[in-house]
């Protein structure tokens, strides 16, 4: 069964609240208590009031237990905007918008009450292949190169008298 709660034209821009609403979907209720509960926006403090009410219409009118329900659906829709006019410059008027919305939130007990998991590490990481001995460039050089690189002497052979 689902239960519906409207709080129609909350002092908020739409666009701040919506937060707020995203982090509740689908938790069980007294999750979404917690998460509003300690929320440092002034949004959650309007959803927390309307989460409260559905809450009570679901026990009130629908002799339904609050832990089991599901918050299926948290929405905020733009309500009307007020608008107001502030004096400026040289005899004009700026716009001031003093924005509504509407909070809708929708309870189940249709919906399994789904618990989160610690999420496990996305795979086993890959061992580097171990790195392949080489032989030092040195050894494969000629002796005179060795001996050019290093500055030892070695004895000059005899030259043969033609």
């Amino acid at each position: 069964m689902q239960i519906l709660s409207t709080y129609k034209y909350a002092r908020i821009s739409a666009f701040k609240a919506r937060d707020v609403t995203r982090a509740i979907q689908g938790l069980p209720v007294a999750a979404a208590l917690d998460i509003v509960a300690f929320s440092p926006k002034k949004a959650a403090g309007l959803v927390a009031k309307t989460l409260k009410s559905a809450i009570a219409n679901a026990e009130n009118n629908a002799n339904l237990r609050a832990d089991d329900l599901v918050v299926k659906e948290a929405v905020i829709g733009e309500g009307p905007t007020f608008k107001r006019s502030q004096p400026k410059a040289r005899g004009s008027a700026g716009p001031i918008r003093k924005r509504t919305s509407h909070i809708r939130i929708v309870l189940t007990d249709e919906i399994e009450i789904k618990t989160r998991e610690k999420k496990k590490p996305a795979g086993k990481k890959k061992k580097k292949p171990a790195a392949k001995k080489t032989e030092p460039k040195n050894a494969e050089t000629p002796a005179e190169d060795v001996t050019a690189v290093t500055g030892a002497q070695t004895t000059p052979e005899p030259v043969a008298a033609e």
